[in-house]
Formats: C-alpha cells, sequence, structure tokens
C-alpha cells in the first residue's frame, strides 16, 4: 500500500479479511473462523494495509471477527517453530498493526466476543471504543505457553487493568468474563450477544457527527498527553485547543449552538 487516503478506494486484502461499507463507516471483519480467527502473519500484514490507507471519506472503523470468537491470539502452528529472526518480525508487524489501530485518523470500534486471548486482546486494547458481548471471555495465557506478549499488549494492558493484574493473567491463565471485564475496563459497553455489531455501528454513527479535527486532536493529542509530564502536557492541550476552536466547523458549531441556546431562551 501506498498509504495514499484517497475517497472511496478500499486496499486490496487477502481472503481473510472482509471490508464492507455502512454510510461512512467501514466495518472490517477478520474472517478466519476455523482457527478463531487466530492472527496469521497474512492477516497481520492485510489489517495493516487496512488501517495505514484509510479512504478520506471514512469517519469510523468497526473491527469485529466473523463467527463465535473475536480473535484467540496469534496462529501457534507459525510461531511454534519460529527462529530468532522470524519471531522478530513476526513481533514487530504485530507492533507496527496496533500502532496504526491506536493512532488511526479516525476512531476504531472493536466488538468483542467469544475468546479474546493472547494477541487477540493487544489488537482489541489497540482500539479506542471496544463493544464487548456476553460472550466474550479474555485471557493472557503466556507463562503456561511459555512465550510473552509481542504486540504492545506489555504497555497497553497494564494501563488499562494495572501491572499486578497482567501478571496474574500471564502467570496462572487467569480467564476474565465479559461481566468483570468490563468492571475493569477491558470494555466500555457490555451488550447481549448477538447484538454488538449494531451497537459499535451505532456509536460509529454517533461519533462520526463530531467534528473531524475534534476527533482528530483526541485520538492522537490525548493519548500522548498523558504520556507526558505535565508541563508539556498541558503545553500540548493549550496547543490542541487552539486549533480545534481555531477550525472553520469548530466555529460553526459553536455559532449553531449558541444560536439556538439564544432562540430557547426567547421563546420561554
Amino acid at each position: 500500500m501506498s498509504g495514499e487516503h484517497k475517497q472511496g478506494l478500499l486496499p486490496t486484502v487477502p481472503d481473510c479479511i472482509t471490508l464492507a461499507r455502512d454510510e461512512t463507516t467501514l466495518i472490517v471483519r477478520i474472517s478466519r473462523p476455523a482457527k478463531r480467527n487466530s492472527l496469521s502473519d497474512e492477516l497481520v500484514l492485510g489489517l495493516s494495509a487496512v488501517f495505514a490507507a484509510v479512504p478520506s471519506d471514512i469517519s469510523a472503523i468497526v473491527l469485529h471477527g466473523e463467527g463465535e470468537h473475536f480473535c484467540a491470539g496469534l496462529d501457534l502452528n507459525e510461531v511454534k517453530d519460529a527462529g530468532l529472526t522470524s519471531g522478530l518480525q513476526t513481533s514487530a508487524i504485530g507492533q507496527r498493526l496496533n500502532d496504526l489501530i491506536q493512532y488511526c485518523t479516525v476512531p476504531v470500534i472493536a466488538v468483542l466476543n467469544g475468546a479474546v486471548i493472547g494477541g487477540g486482546l493487544e489488537l482489541a486494547c489497540a482500539a479506542h471504543l471496544r463493544v464487548a458481548e456476553a460472550s466474550a471471555y479474555y485471557a493472557l495465557p503466556e507463562g503456561v505457553r511459555g512465550i510473552f506478549l509481542g504486540s504492545g499488549g506489555s504497555v497497553r494492558i497494564p494501563r488499562l487493568i494495572g501491572t499486578e493484574r497482567v501478571m496474574d493473567m500471564m502467570l496462572t491463565g487467569r480467564t476474565y468474563g465479559a461481566e468483570e471485564g468490563y468492571r475493569l475496563g477491558f470494555s466500555q459497553y457490555l451488550v447481549d450477544n448477538g447484538t454488538g455489531l449494531g451497537k459499535a455501528i451505532e456509536i460509529a454513527s454517533k461519533v462520526a457527527q463530531n467534528a473531524p479535527l475534534a476527533n482528530y486532536a483526541i485520538l492522537q493529542a490525548l493519548p500522548r498527553i498523558v504520556e507526558q509530564d505535565p508541563t508539556s502536557g498541558l503545553l500540548t492541550e493549550r496547543l490542541m485547543a487552539t486549533l480545534a476552536g481555531a477550525d472553520d466547523e469548530a466555529k460553526a458549531r459553536l455559532r449553531d449552538f449558541l444560536e439556538h441556546k439564544k432562540n430557547k431562551v426567547a421563546h420561554k
């Protein structure tokens, strides 16, 4: 992929990925149900191509898995005999994919159901919003399998649930169900089985109504501000507030809001 953001032009993807559109929402489906949507190199590279070249007329992305599971982690058949070089490459492309998702130019909403395990949980935690169905369960069985998180999970997941809980999951194989995971922060929404995709598309339609520059500032600046020291964070905040507020669409929205408020007062 060239990385160009052309209107309406979707990338060519392998058979393990299906793309569809719902107005300005791009729906990305992981299509390896026989493998519980486990992550092969082909799948990871294909998803990277999608997130690296989001069409300019797309305002949100919904990511979900085909069948009963979101993603059961790495395809262990691909990594069981991996050497140092191939292991490093697998980790590198996984980290790149999840960085592309976290710093995507539009909000990414993941629909979680069934297995959200290992690399699948790393993938989910890179999304901005997560909708979990009641069937979702979360696990990091790396300790049992003799491996380690390799796609950015050791950075992202402790910030969601705490380092000690991640250690516990990796050391003991502890699993969290959908309700407990919701309380811990694995998802921001918890819905009935079979309704996650519809809820995610509803959320995508809602966030699409925001000013594009405001969405961009939230996605790009907020995670970086959190990582900065307070003084640098406050400076970044001032710069982003000034930039977003100076946008023509933001000014128009503020004028409309104030005019609407004025009219309501006048008619009381």
